[in-house]
Parts: structure tokens; sequence; C-alpha cells
């Protein structure tokens, strides 16, 4: 990966962290995940960033294009994946889903944003994934 490509990421990840912060600060805990979702995705685009929601994610098995419904909550400039909860306490198979997510897809940076907290410090999880 390039110097400029690895900052570009970067870049987008701290506009991802400061925008989920501003986004909890507004709403607070309690709501929907797609309601966070949604917001999140508005704020992202205000900041001058590209967003698709829901984003396919096909599963390859021996050449065959699977799809199963798997389904990238957010991918922010088709370089970093976000996946939202909005739960009690992340569990594992949060984290496994992310990294799924992240090599299926390609991509090497993902956040797992869980805004069920009482600050948003607290339900950001950063993951970096070797290709």
């Amino acid at each position: 990966m390039k110097d400029k490509e690895r900052d570009r990421i970067e870049e987008i990840g701290r506009i991802i962290v400061d925008s989920a912060i501003k986004v909890h600060r507004s709403l607070g805990p309690g709501l929907l995940e797609s309601a966070y979702q949604s917001c999140m995705a508005y704020e992202l685009e205000s900041r001058g960033l590209g967003v698709e929601s829901e984003v396919k994610v096909p599963l390859s098995y021996r050449g065959l294009s699977i799809d199963n419904g798997y389904r990238i909550d957010l991918l922010v400039a088709n370089l970093v994946v976000i996946e939202n909860k909005a739960v009690e306490r992340l569990l594992p198979v949060h984290t496994a889903q992310i990294l799924t997510y992240l090599e299926l897809s390609g991509k090497r940076l993902g956040f797992l944003l869980n805004w069920h907290v009482s600050l948003m410090k607290y339900g950001i999880r950063r993951f970096v994934f070797k290709l």
C-alpha cells in the first residue's frame, strides 16, 4: 500500500471517529441501530465523504459467487468498513463479523461502533486487517 493511500485511509478513520462522537453526543444511547446508521451516513456525507449503505458482500467458493445476505453497514469512500451495533455489550461474534467483512471485501480498515454506551469513546473499536 502506498503512503498516500495509507494517509487517506487514516484521515478517513479520524473523520469516522469524530463523526461517531458527534452523532452520539446529539442522540445519546437507546435508539435502534438503523437510526444511528442513517445519521452517521449523513454526517460523513456532510464532511465530503462518499458513503454506501448495506453493501452486499458476496462469498466466493470454488469460483462460485454466493450471495448469502452479508452486508456491510457502511462503506466509506470505498476504503473503510463500518459495522454498527446497539447492544448491551459487544461479543466475540461481532469482532468476527467485522473481520470477515474486511477479509471478504478486501478492505484494510474497519470500525465496530456500539452506540449503546454512555460515552462513544467506549463504543469504538478499530480493526486493521492485513491483506
